[in-house]
């Protein structure tokens, strides 16, 4: 028999247990060594009897004992049924169950059928299956039952043709025998009449749809939330194979027909009929599972060779599903049936639900020697529990998935420390001022202390304890404890003890060379190394010398940088190996030329000052450069180049520089002729832009004047009827016509 077992993979820490002596910490002690593990408690000194470790209590509440065969009563397949458990937190509990499946358990098998135009071949073959099918449930159990169901897709477009005429016949015309269009109907409910299911499956006839994929989710949900209407028995073997040649629907592609409303996962029945088929989208592959899982349904998808890879991914989703290939026109389907129930119930997988959080659950199959004693048919799991946290009385429960049997287990915690504590409200350890409650003094309100010995009188506690806090930080660094607003300092891991007044200090946790403290060549003094004589470094690694720090001048890193492990450590900018040069340092030239001016000329913004600013600088007047120092040509503030050399010297700040006698004045300029050339200059430029502006005009007027010379030309004058020629008439007044 092959097993499964869900599991949960965690670390297991070591358990601690803490001592109840009184005179367990010695002085300087933390509380917290009262905690350890029970041989190191022991080594130290400590009674058996004094130290509290609390165990984990498994109590089994009900074990019926598993059932051999089905006798027409409620079966044990798996025991024990309650459990309570009261665990300490980090510290697992095992404990095992037994199942085993009872001979002649009842199977209810629900056939769920595609009647969509593809599979009207394969229909005309399930109607010749009722014989077969039952002979082969009687193989596996006298209590067999079968339903029937079919399916095709949501009446509405794009799925379905909603023409009236298609709705009531969707397939084709030649076709006598169609049923109208339907999502899913509820044809027979679990029967054992081989006669009835024959019956009821003849009278069904194909129908039809527009797309491929089918709305064989919807079925699948319908027919496990439905128990009522299905017939499921309560005690029984719960099996839907369904049967169909092409891929499903499922949640979101309702809104391509507008249907928005998500799946509810409850029972809407009427006549047979799914009535919110085209009111609610398809349900989620998540949703199905959780229903199938729920109400203890496997599913058998009984499919064609064209989608068999789709329902692989889809088994993977689902737990305890199978997957076969249907012939053509599912001749094979019982003997598929048949396998697919053998590999089922050849699989025990062991699941928990409402587990709490912070609670591990982890199941280890016990396959050899399964089972009660001689029987080989059963099979064990160690089911191991760790709660992480401590909480009140909770539960859970552990079932195998397909079969209805759980075991609750009812889980708590102990958190807290069981101490037998002396009746004493004043102890004489805790100075009859406090009562000891596990091992520590409990004291009365106004005395502090391990053993109450502080009395704060008019102050309060809290700010006895700021005294002990460095900047406002933790109360004695976390080292010690605050006893009348001074800190006593614990003792250190390797049995020293922590300083100082907030038990910052230590002489252990200094830098170590070598595996050694301080090399082994001085003294840890709060966290930093004092080396012997004749030893340096921050670890006293090396021993002191100077040879490869000293410079020809006989310098040591030319004043620039310590002698540290006979290596020159240089100051911020300055190189190895000697600190000679600072690539990152201002340019000199610049920063001294203050200086240089004032000692060469007496003038510049240190003209007055010169002696107190530039002290660091001795100078020579030169008219030829003698040193090999830094060449520098500036400009003063008078606007003259003044040349000089820098050579800097031991130390920092420290620099010989020589500097030329002449400086390189220009001329001033000569005043008038600059005068005159800018009057002159504005005049000629003055003249010409009236020259091009007088030009522009003249061209304007030009061309105007061309304009209407053209147009003048062109223009014809035509003579005006009103207008008379003047005429002249001459008369000799002395002429009389003869």
């Amino acid at each position: 028999m092959e097993s499964e077992g869900s599991s949960v993979i965690g670390a297991i820490s070591v358990q601690k247990s803490a001592v109840l002596g009184t005179n367990f910490t010695k002085a300087g002690e933390q509380e917290s060594v009262r905690c350890d593990t029970q041989a190191q408690l022991m080594e130290r000194g400590c009674k058996k009897e004094e130290i509290i470790s609390p165990a984990n209590n498994v109590t089994i509440i009900k074990e019926d004992p598993l059932s051999v065969s089905f006798d027409n009563q409620e079966p044990v397949q798996m025991s024990p049924q309650k459990i309570n458990l009261k665990l300490r937190p980090g510290l697992p509990t095992t404990f095992r169950i037994s199942f085993r499946r009872v001979e002649g358990y009842p199977v209810d098998l629900y056939y769920l059928m595609d009647l969509s135009n593809s599979m009207k071949d394969d229909l005309e073959n399930v109607k010749e299956l009722g014989r077969d099918l039952f002979a082969a449930l009687k193989k596996i159990t006298e209590h067999a039952q079968i339903g029937f169901g079919a399916f095709v897709d949501k009446t509405v477009l794009p799925y379905t043709n909603t023409n009236k005429e298609k709705l009531q016949r969707p397939c084709d015309e030649s076709d006598q025998y169609c049923q109208a269009a339907f999502g899913y109907r509820h044809v027979l409910s679990m029967t054992a009449k081989e006669n009835e299911f024959k019956k009821k499956v003849a009278d069904q006839f194909i129908s039809g749809n527009l797309d491929s994929p089918e709305g064989s989710l919807d079925a699948m949900m319908q027919a496990a939330v439905c128990g009522n209407k299905i017939g499921w028995r309560n005690s029984s073997t719960r099996l839907i194979v369904l049967t169909t040649d092409a891929g499903f629907h499922m949640a979101g592609d309702g809104k391509l027909a507008g249907i928005l409303e998500p799946n509810d996962q409850q029972c809407h029945m009427e006549n047979n009929l799914y009535t919110k088929s085209n009111e609610m989208d398809y349900p989620s592959v998540g949703q199905l599972a959780t229903e199938l899982e729920k109400n203890n349904i496997q599913p058998i998808f009984a499919v064609t060779k064209n989608v068999e890879d789709v329902y692989k991914e889809l088994s993977k989703m689902i737990p305890k599903s199978e997957v076969g290939v249907l012939s053509s026109d599912s001749k094979n389907v019982v003997q598929l049936i048949e396998t697919a129930y053998n590999s089922l119930s050849s699989k025990v997988t062991v699941t928990h639900d409402n587990l709490p959080d912070n609670v591990r659950v982890v199941y280890t199959p016990i396959c050899k020697y399964a089972g009660p004693a001689g029987d080989k048919n059963g099979i064990s799991f160690d089911v191991t529990v760790t709660a992480d946290s401590c909480m009140e009385d909770t539960s859970f429960t552990i079932r195998p998935l397909g079969i209805k049997d759980t075991l609750t287990v009812t889980l708590s915690t102990k958190c807290e420390c069981q101490c037998k504590d002396p009746n004493d409200k004043m102890h004489q350890l805790c100075t009859n001022r406090g009562s000891i409650v596990c091992g520590i003094c409990s004291c009365m309100e106004s005395f502090i202390g391990q053993n109450c010995e502080c009395s704060i009188g008019n102050k309060d506690e809290q700010s006895l304890r700021a005294s002990c806090q460095r900047n406002n930080g933790t109360e004695c660094e976390g080292r010690g404890d605050c006893v009348c607003g001074r800190c006593q300092c614990h003792s250190t891991n390797q049995g020293g003890r922590y300083r100082g007044d907030f038990c910052e200090c230590d002489d252990e946790h200094c830098e170590n060379y070598q595996n050694k403290l301080c090399g082994g060549n001085g003294k840890c003094d709060c966290g930093t190394c004092k080396c012997n004589a004749g030893y340096e470094g921050s670890a006293c690694q090396c021993k002191a010398s100077r040879e490869g720090c000293l410079t020809k001048g006989n310098t040591v890193c030319n004043g620039r940088g310590r002698c540290i492990c006979n290596r020159c450590d240089c100051k911020e900018g300055y190189q190895r190996p000697q600190c000679l040069i600072c690539l990152g340092c201002p340019d000199p030239c610049q920063t001294k030329l203050d200086c240089i001016e004032c000692l060469g000329f007496g003038s510049g913004p240190f003209g007055k000052i010169c002696d107190t600013n530039c002290r660091n600088i001795t100078y020579d007047m030169v008219d030829n450069f003698a040193i090999s120092g830094k060449e520098c040509h500036q400009k003063d503030s008078e606007g003259c180049w003044i040349t000089f050399k820098l050579n800097q010297l031991v130390g920092e700040d420290n620099y010989e520089a020589e500097i030329l006698k002449q400086r390189d004045c220009p001329e001033p300029p000569s005043v008038i002729p600059i005068i005159a050339g800018s009057i002159a200059g504005v005049a000629v430029i003055g003249i010409v832009l009236l020259m091009l502006i007088k030009m522009l005009i003249y061209m304007k007027d030009l061309k105007e004047f061309r304009k209407f010379e053209n147009e003048k030309k062109k223009s014809k004058w035509a003579d005006n009827p009103l207008f008379q020629n003047a005429t002249t008439t001459v008369a000799n007044p002395t002429f009389t016509g003869e």
